[in-house]
């Protein structure tokens, strides 16, 4: 149960106007990959299109981080909320496929903006004692939105058709931006622009603990566009239940442990989370019917329920007042993640097959095991 400290009115209004938000992007998760591969986009292409929207984030990131020492994070937040709606107009009216990714790109432009403001503003609402915690239950605002919209989408274009789900985007963009205008809005820390050491976009001493999280979603962006193809392959109708599970497990895990890496330190949860991701995407790379992809969603879910919020913690740890630089490096390297790991696996999946793929994001897994290992587990907490 979050603590009456974390649950403030400006908690409150950001959890929701994050959560709307959120749905949009999880109302496409499966339901766009499916939408080009009608009009006879190849994987290569879909995990272009797809990761255009990451890749632009990226780019974003890093000068909203920097900006936000000197502009409240609500102007960018309402900024991205109505690039949101311009992009949910953008799916209805553009045709497919190519001129989409213009579209994508837009759409892009609005995570950078409103999620790297979003997530700046509950950090500085955190203490730093309840850091971690807070994060997590915040973070409980996209788990919410994984746990239904997936599926939601799905019914959408099973029942309906892809101009009510663009029109269901452009709804909830607009709620978004509604809550968004509500909160109070806080100017940046006046400090952070005052030191040389933090001048630039990228901070240096942020690289090491973002590089997990760029491993982490490619795996994640991944996951999130091929499944649902490999989903129906083998017969599974509603792909939206593998996330829907996945978010519920994420959402039991940060609810009953949110203070775990609180009481232990981030090092003693990052490892053994790791160690499940790992397990998780090879019992992926085997799965071929819904039990199986459930039973992965549940592995996969426990393993990231605290990863990603305790490596975001780990970086606000060591930003100091410099949390909007730290934020905006960590969550462009993520978006970088996201977005290239659709491409580069897209090519594998072409020349080697789903379960070749899936495979090579254990193997990457791996890799974030050991490079945390031999270079993140030394730092505080």
């Amino acid at each position: 149960m979050a603590s009456p400290r974390i649950l403030t009115r400006e908690f409150i209004l950001c959890f929701f106007a994050q959560f709307t938000i959120s749905s949009v992007l999880c109302l496409l998760i499966p339901t766009l990959p499916i939408y080009f591969s009608r009009f006879g986009a190849k994987e290569s292409e879909i995990g272009v299109l797809i990761g255009a929207f990451n890749v632009t984030a990226l780019v974003v990131r890093p000068f909203v981080g920097k900006a936000l020492s000197r502009v409240s994070g609500k102007n960018f937040m309402l900024g991205g909320a109505l690039l949101y709606a311009a992009a949910s107009v953008g799916y209805l009216l553009v045709p497919p496929l190519w001129p989409h990714l213009f579209v994508r790109i837009l759409h892009g432009v609005g995570l950078g903006l409103f999620s790297t403001a979003s997530f700046t503003l509950v950090s500085n609402l955190s203490s730093e004692k309840h850091r971690a915690e807070t994060i997590s239950y915040f973070y409980l605002s996209i788990n919410l939105a994984m746990a239904f919209a997936p599926y939601f989408g799905m019914i959408l274009i099973n029942r309906f058709s892809f101009t009510i789900l663009f029109l269901a985007c452009l709804c909830l963009s607009l709620c978004a931006l509604s809550l968004v205008v509500n909160l109070e809005g806080h100017n940046g820390d006046s400090s952070e622009i005052q030191s040389p050491g933090h001048l630039s976009f990228l901070t240096r001493e942020m690289i090491d603990i973002a590089m997990m999280a760029f491993m982490v979603n490619i795996i994640w962006g991944t996951v999130i566009v091929f499944f649902p193809l490999h989903a129906l392959n083998h017969g599974v109708e509603n792909p939206g239940i593998f996330f829907a599970v996945y978010a519920f497990v994420t959402i039991l895990g940060r609810s009953l442990g949110g203070r775990i890496p609180d009481i232990y330190g981030r090092t003693k949860v990052i490892f053994p989370c790791l160690i499940v991701l790992i397990v998780s995407m090879i019992l992926l790379s085997i799965s071929t019917n819904l039990k199986m992809f459930i039973l992965v969603a549940i592995i996969w879910g426990a393993g990231m329920s605290l990863l990603y919020p305790t490596l975001i913690a780990y970086a606000v740890d060591r930003a100091g007042s410099h949390r909007g630089q730290a934020l905006g490096t960590f969550t462009a390297l993520a978006d970088l993640g996201a977005g290239i790991g659709p491409v580069i696996m897209g090519v594998v999946l072409e020349n080697a097959g789903y379960p070749a793929m899936f495979l090579c994001l254990a193997l990457i897994s791996v890799i974030g095991l050991l490079y945390f290992y031999l270079f993140v587990r030394k730092m505080p907490k």
